[in-house]
């Protein structure tokens, strides 16, 4: 699949130019047709969409802020490149702010909202595409933190989940990695319908912490 064949897929829904070159460019790096280290030409990738290099530039500002690319002074762009200590790191962070969403979002959750995580983890059950896995996997997530009514924090873990995003499809295309991920999120989603807070939170930190452990 080409970058033409990206944007018609995401064409239908409204979008600023430099947005839709952003949403294909972010998609072209999550799927690897953009490897790690690439180097992203922008006046090859405006041709490819008939525009000037503003509105590229514009979109390659935007995957700079999620940290899927690195602007050079004078160099360019590349995409960006994450050690494991910084995959470490980001799931360090990601546990303290996720934790502290599922503690604040439990309270309020419906019965609406645990019954439509469980459909998002059935669905999962039954997907086979690493992009359509790593989607329902942030939509489950979400589904689990949005009552906490915190849009900033749930942003913050939003460009977390972006920036991993690559790694964790890599990791969903082994099935035992995706066999012991979905029995965390089960396990997650019990405890948020018992009310537990301390099973929920104890639950997510494994869960996040332990996919950098895994080879």
């Amino acid at each position: 699949m080409n970058l033409n064949d990206l944007a018609a897929n995401l064409l239908p829904a409204k979008r600023s130019t430099p947005d839709l070159i952003a949403d294909v460019l972010r998609e072209a790096i999550l799927q690897g047709i953009f490897q790690e280290g690439q180097s992203l030409r922008q006046d090859e990738i405006a041709a490819q969409f008939g525009v000037s290099r503003i509105p590229v530039r514009e979109a390659l500002r935007q995957l700079e802020a999620e940290g899927l690319v690195t602007l050079h002074l004078n160099r360019g762009a590349t995409v960006s490149v994450l050690s494991p200590l910084e995959v470490q790191e980001i799931d360090e962070i990601r546990s303290a702010l996720e934790t502290t969403a599922v503690q604040l979002a439990i309270p309020k959750l419906t019965e609406s909202d645990l019954e439509k995580a469980r459909a998002i983890l059935e669905a999962m059950d039954r997907a086979t595409e690493a992009a359509s896995l790593a989607k329902l996997n942030w939509e489950f997530h979400a589904t689990l933190y949005t009552p906490a009514e915190r849009p900033r924090l749930l942003g913050m873990i939003k460009t977390l989940h972006i920036n991993i995003d690559r790694y964790v499809r890599l990791q969903m295309a082994k099935g035992d990695y995706l066999e012991r991920s979905q029995k965390e999120h089960y396990q997650l989603l019990d405890a948020c319908r018992q009310r537990d807070s301390k099973a929920a939170v104890r639950l997510l930190k494994r869960h996040i912490i332990s996919m950098s452990d895994r080879d």
